[in-house]
């Protein structure tokens, strides 16, 4: 069975309750949404990954995420896998790798999520010791979001990050 718009709202309405449930029920009720698509599926590998990931199993998230990937997940959630693989890496201590996902997904596409990519990669980059290109990247990216300041913040984040 392929994912349908009757599944998809069953799913979001899974992650709407997740305050409702512990974390271990939370996981097994996921698990059962996803056990109705096909063994393999891209989309229910996400879907387990990113349960995983929002339990405290970021070990167990990182290999699904890959999976799920490697899968050919498509559209929306392949770039959510992308931003929470990179999210799990750098909480395991691999920042390196979360930084070259991240840069690799700013270049391929743009969308809503490009914020949540440049907010992941600063995150990252702080973990390399690379804090002054971290903030330029936030800060030019808050800078499309203010009311007002909007071109003094984006030549502020510029000069920082000309001066890396």
């Amino acid at each position: 069975m392929e994912t349908n718009a009757v599944w998809e709202r069953r799913m979001a309405a899974l992650w709407s309750a997740f305050d409702d449930y512990d974390g271990e029920e939370f996981l097994e009720r996921v698990e059962g949404l996803t056990a109705e698509l096909p063994h393999g599926d891209a989309v229910a590998l996400f879907e387990t990954a990113s349960a995983n990931d929002s339990i405290g199993r970021p070990r167990e998230a990182v290999t699904l995420y890959r999976q799920a990937l490697s899968a050919g997940l498509k559209a929306g959630r392949r770039r959510r896998a992308v931003i929470q693989l990179a999210s799990s890496l750098r909480n395991l201590g691999q920042p390196e790798e979360s930084v070259a996902l991240l840069r690799a997904e700013r270049a391929a596409e743009s969308d809503e999520l490009d914020d949540a990519v440049i907010a992941f990669l600063a995150l990252a980059l702080v973990d390399t010791g690379h804090a002054k290109e971290a903030a330029a990247l936030a800060l030019t990216a808050l800078s499309g979001h203010l009311p007002r300041y909007n071109r003094s913040l984006a030549n502020y984040a510029k000069e920082l990050d000309e001066s890396v």
